[in-house]
């Protein structure tokens, strides 16, 4: 057989059905210890934030396996992960749990908004996306600490989380935050049985626990408008943009209606917020997983139909999670959200005129501060936007500081 005859051959289903179970579980893996982290962050109890992930799992399946078969689209979804940073540098808000729950839901019916409603997303076009990066990275910078503070305080447990991952780095990066997990589910494993700790049957069953939301003006600031902002920003425009490279237009007002209806849905559960993936989106929507563009929607329909599977560990994993020695699941939120910090810091001082508003914006998030009940991502967007328009108001005649003194 010539290549020619083989490159002529069907394409087995397999391939893409694979492609998807690849998809969801390097997104589901990677990622997930940063979602229960946030949760658990924002005031959420174990049970709660176990119920959040299981929530999150199954409305972004639902989801995208309409959309893929509706659009006939590789389209997919994923919770938010720079949100769910964001909700573990932002911490407790008045109102607690309760209060972090009626700002998801306020995020989602935003995301609906933003698809329904041109001006608003054209207004939201408008923040500067340097500034945004900013802030991401300013909240992003604590939690990426926190494997050396960890490292510090008890480096036989934290050195083998990132052995692993530094070795698996090396030759797939892909796989590299789900070897660091295995890896620290044998450290919390071999920490309950010298300790002895029994863990309950009843615990590793999911299940969902139902919260009754409540408004504070301060969640609504202090975490709405900032997880709204870095979905947007960081999910959704990227998640269409990658979906263009492959020659798929997104349905814009489809996509933003469904994701924030199970945003609004799933955040009753504990969910905080669902939106087009963007890094993952290549893994079902590239070549690799079909050759015939009209083809590879399977490959998403395929991966809503594993995290459909996925969520039935959500409580298991959320246990494990509470049971962890300090440091230990830090140290994999760390190690995943490095890239995330990466792009987030190129993408904030790629633009030289804005680097003064996008470096104050970054110190400001990155201080932790707490003002007037609201926590420091919002006020690192006002410090940042107020910089740029007056500095962006300087006279043309009046030369920039000459940065080396």
């Amino acid at each position: 057989m010539t290549t020619a005859d083989a490159a002529d051959r069907p394409t087995p289903l397999s391939t893409p059905i694979s492609a998807g179970i690849v998809a969801s579980l390097v997104g589901f893996t990677s990622s997930f210890a940063v979602v229960l982290t946030g949760l658990r962050a924002v005031g959420a109890s174990p049970t709660e934030a176990a119920s959040g992930l299981l929530a999150l799992c199954v409305t972004q399946a639902v989801g995208m396996m309409w959309l893929a078969r509706r659009y006939r689209q590789p389209i997919t979804l994923a919770w938010s992960t720079p949100g769910a940073a964001l909700l573990a540098g932002t911490g407790m808000v008045v109102g607690g749990w309760p209060a972090a729950v009626g700002s998801f839901v306020t995020v989602g019916v935003l995301i609906v908004l933003t698809g329904l409603w041109p001006r608003l997303g054209a207004a939201v076009s408008k923040i500067p996306i340097p500034l945004a990066q900013a802030m991401l990275a300013g909240v992003l910078l604590p939690l990426c600490a926190a494997p050396v503070v960890a490292f510090a305080d008890s480096p036989a447990r934290i050195a083998p989380v990132v052995l692993v991952w530094l070795l698996v780095l090396r030759f797939n990066a892909r796989w590299a935050v789900p070897a660091a997990f295995l890896a620290a589910a044998a450290v919390i494993a071999a920490d309950l049985i010298g300790g002895g700790t029994p863990i309950a049957a009843s615990d590793l069953i999911p299940r969902i626990d139902w919260t009754i939301p409540h408004w504070t003006w301060q969640a609504t600031v202090g975490i709405a408008v900032p997880l709204y902002i870095v979905t947007m920003a960081s999910q959704n425009i990227p998640g269409t943009t990658v979906m263009a490279s492959f020659g798929y237009r997104i349905p814009w007002r489809a996509s933003m209606t469904v994701t924030g209806t199970g945003t609004v849905l799933g955040a009753f559960a504990g969910g905080h917020t669902i939106n087009l993936a963007a890094i993952s989106a290549a893994l079902a929507a590239n070549p690799g997983a079909h050759p015939d563009p009209k083809r590879r929607w399977v490959a998403a329909f395929s991966a809503g139909s594993s995290y459909l599977v996925l969520a039935l560990l959500s409580a298991a994993l959320a246990t494990l999670v509470a049971a962890a020695p300090a440091g230990v699941v830090e140290t994999v939120a760390g190690l995943a959200l490095l890239a995330t910090l990466a792009a987030s810091l190129f993408g904030a001082l790629e633009h030289a005129s804005d680097r003064e508003a996008t470096v104050l914006t970054f110190l400001v998030a990155a201080s932790g501060l707490t003002f007037a009940g609201i926590g420091s991502a919002f006020w690192a967007l006002v410090v940042g936007l107020v910089v740029r328009a007056i500095l962006r108001r300087r006279s043309p005649a009046t030369p920039a500081p000459d940065a080396t003194g």
